[in-house]
């Protein structure tokens, strides 16, 4: 099966990351192995400390949930190697009607060129007209002719060429004009075959008859093959003995590969007239063909949302995909589903504590290593519990996690607190380690946040801070952009900010000076920047 996506949203923070692992854990030992977690954007240090602290890797990182060629169901018919005979192709496009062309491959699986019906007809038309052969391979020859050589040249040869001259008693054998060029098709003709040898023709074909005694006994300059075939059959069977590398149509191919987007698979599609393409992996080897009918209703790629719910904070290709369920604690957005899903969205301070809440009711009890994860999940977004947001239940939540854990709460509190705002750490790594972006009322805006119990040495750097948050604005646009740096001792955010001071006066009620205000009290950008904006701009 496909695996089904289990993530967070963009720029992740450890709340993010570790319900997605979470989730997935339970899913897996409730007996849904499919469910894998995964990330939307960089593991920030305080996420990294605490997986390095329970000995975990990060989630797979995704970029994209558009349906791609990996998630169609194309067809895997048999790839041709080039010097495979235009004969066996014919048996293989005519195994399978809905077959239209098959790949032409290197001795190493990768990509050469394409053969069709339309390709092979036209060649077979061409031989009627021209009835010559160049350098065809012997084996190919006996194998089309599905025959054996009977009489083998004194100095072999590894190919045959020449014009093909089918000669009959009803022809009048004294018609026949036999010269070293001549490719000779014939019965029981025992004369025409001595003449043939004589005229050290380079090959004779005998059709259901047996070679006279006489010119096996004579020097033999020409290959001669018996066949169980009928003339004209056999006739015609040498010119699909041909090797299809030199029929088949080697520009244009328009390969998909396994990693294009189906959007961009369809365009090629209606901007060229083939009927089928070949599919490719990275290294461009066959691994199937894809038809016009594959891209009429593709695969979705299938996810789990947690910790969000809205679409600007997913993942980029969203509304290609299917979602199945949402897990979170967020407001309410505009994530639209094509069906009923599972949606559990609860007013907590963290999404681990609901996923927490989802062991106990199914009777399992996370790892010691996942519950301290979670531990770290729920003390992160509520702030050791001093956020707006966080409630009795978080606590308690936490507390029997860090007891399955065998940790300390003060101890993880002040790790993860401690990991944000090193001094080794650029202006923009601190900057956007925790940061969205938000649409209010027709504003648009980005919001970082950052923890730390000593925000004094953190604004040291304000003028860096304000110079990466300027850049940022102009690159995307901004009405407005915030920076919180959110200070567990003083219970409450010095404010950097680009756009309105107005806006900051009126809609948090300080006196803002220079880009900066302290915001006493305000330690969660969910439950109180984002609303109090939200009411201002009506």
């Amino acid at each position: 099966m496909e695996p089904i996506y289990v993530t967070g949203h963009r720029n992740p923070d450890t709340d993010s990351i570790v319900s997605a692992m979470a989730y997935a854990q339970l899913r897996t030992a409730l007996g849904d192995p499919d469910y894998v977690a995964a990330r939307l954007g960089r593991i920030s240090d305080e996420t990294q400390l605490v997986l390095d602290r329970f000995g975990f890797e990060p989630p797979a990182l995704i970029h994209d949930l558009r349906t791609q060629v990996s998630d169609l169901n194309y067809d895997k018919p048999p790839a041709l190697n080039k010097a495979a005979t235009v004969d066996r192709a014919w048996q293989l496009l005519h195994r399978d009607e809905n077959t239209v062309a098959l790949p032409v491959v290197e001795d190493d699986g990768t990509l050469f060129g394409m053969l069709s019906t339309n390709t092979i007809a036209a060649q077979d038309m061409k031989s009627v007209l021209h009835p010559v052969i160049e350098d065809i391979p012997v084996f190919n020859l006996v194998s089309a002719l599905e025959g054996s050589i009977v009489l083998d040249a004194e100095a072999p040869t590894n190919s045959v060429s020449g014009r093909v001259t089918i000669a009959l008693p009803a022809n009048g054998e004294e018609a026949i004009n036999l010269s070293a060029d001549t490719v000779l098709v014939c019965g029981n003709q025992p004369d025409v075959i001595l003449d043939a040898l004589k005229a050290k023709v380079p090959c004779v074909v005998v059709c259901q008859a047996a070679v006279p005694e006489e010119a096996r006994e004579m020097p033999c300059a020409s290959l001669v093959i018996s066949t169980p075939q009928e003339p004209y059959r056999a006739a015609r069977m040498i010119f699909q003995s041909v090797p299809v590398w030199r029929v088949c149509r080697t520009t244009e191919l328009c390969p998909a590969r396994l990693t294009d987007y189906v959007d961009d698979v369809r365009q090629m599609a209606q901007d060229n007239k083939h009927r089928a393409f070949p599919v490719v992996d990275d290294d461009n080897r066959v691994v199937g063909m894809l038809s016009r009918i594959h891209l009429l209703k593709p695969r979705r790629k299938r996810v789990v949302l947690v910790d969000h719910n809205e679409v600007s904070q997913s993942v980029p290709g969203l509304e290609q995909a299917e979602i199945l369920e949402i897990i979170d604690h967020h407001r309410l957005a505009d994530v639209q589903t094509g069906n009923p899903i599972y949606m559990r969205n609860e007013p907590v301070g963290s999404t681990a504590t609901i996923i927490a809440g989802m062991f106990m009711e199914r009777g399992l009890m996370p790892t010691a290593r996942m519950a301290g994860l979670i531990t770290c999940a729920i003390i992160s977004d509520t702030l050791m519990f001093k956020s707006p947001t966080c409630t009795p239940r978080d606590r308690h939540m936490a507390e029997r996690m860090a007891s399955i854990a065998h940790e300390s709460l003060d101890d993880l509190g002040q790790m993860i607190f401690s990991a944000s705002t090193s001094d080794d750490k650029s202006p923009d790594d601190i900057l956007f380690q925790d940061y969205k972006e938000f649409m209010i009322s027709g504003h648009t805006l980005g919001v970082g946040q950052v923890v730390t119990l000593d925000s004094a040495r953190v604004l040291k750097r304000q003028k860096a801070f304000l110079e990466a948050m300027q850049k940022r604005m102009d690159e995307r646009k901004y009405d407005m952009m915030l920076f919180l740096v959110t200070d567990m001792l003083l219970e409450g955010s010095e404010l950097l900010f680009l756009g309105s001071p107005d806006v900051i006066a009126q809609a948090f009620n300080v006196r803002p000076k220079d880009n900066r205000a302290f915001l006493p009290g305000i330690l969660s950008r969910k439950k109180q920047v984002i609303p109090s904006l939200s009411v201002f701009w009506g």
